[in-house]
């Protein structure tokens, strides 16, 4: 036992799991496990910054101190925590907090949507690196009339100048006679990657919204609004990327 171990019910309550006879509850009945073991007995203790706990399958976050946020960035607003060229930028938007954030992956000026920020590095690179396949998906509103062959070369792939890029997914939400609303699933991020596949297939981007991250999805947060991640949509979060 080491100086920063502590109870296992003390570690699940602590990560708002619930109250601490809750946590004791759901350690006999079997829905607990660390380090890929199942905890069946009480006065287990554990590392908090170290150990990898799972609540009816789904990671918790443990390590004291380290939080997520989602932000709806909003467009004109630089993803940059500084901008030399005194445009707005995300740091203003997060500047009360007392945390040392990084966003993970970018958004253009010009885009808006969904954007995490968190101080938890391991979780940063595993959305952000396109091994772990965290999907982000886009909904693109475009010029013209999108016409079958469009998709079709997004989904087998196209050549761009940095190499070629397929998507996931694509589909069209709305049509109108003069433009389209078509959502974009990827998990590789590039700079200005939808702009350019969809200027690539004919179609130029006239408004971009990133609407959702893995599990995650922008929902009704306003543009510029920002709210801590919790509960079961932080859980889903880590899991997903296998944390």
């Amino acid at each position: 036992m080491t100086e920063t171990e502590i109870r296992l019910q003390k570690v699940l309550a602590q990560a708002g799991i619930g109250s601490r006879r809750r946590c004791e509850q759901l350690i006999e009945e079997g829905r607990v496990s660390v380090n890929g073991e199942r905890v069946v007995e009480q006065g287990m203790r554990v590392d908090p910054v170290t150990a990898i706990v799972h609540v009816n399958g789904k990671r918790i976050p443990t390590a004291p101190g380290n939080i997520v946020l989602v932000m709806n960035k909003p467009r004109g607003v630089v993803t940059t925590m500084n901008d030399e060229q005194g445009r707005p930028c995300v740091g203003d938007l997060i500047a009360d907090r007392p945390e040392r954030l990084f966003y993970i992956g970018r958004l253009d000026a010009d885009t808006e949507g969904l954007l995490l920020l968190t101080n938890d590095g391991e979780l940063a690179n595993r959305v952000g690196h396109p091994s772990h396949g965290v999907d982000k998906t886009y909904v693109a509103t475009v010029s013209g009339t999108v016409v079958p062959q469009a998709l079709r070369r997004l989904r087998d792939g196209v050549d761009l100048d940095d190499g070629p890029m397929k998507v996931d997914s694509v589909r069209i939400i709305q049509q109108a006679k003069d433009r389209a609303m078509v959502e974009l699933v990827i998990h590789e991020g590039r700079n200005r990657i939808i702009r350019r596949l969809m200027d690539e297939v004919g179609y130029p981007v006239i408004d971009l919204v990133r609407t959702r991250i893995g599990p995650l999805h922008l929902g009704n947060l306003k543009a510029g609004q920002i709210k801590e991640l919790t509960g079961t949509d932080l859980h889903a979060l880590y899991t997903a990327v296998g944390l």
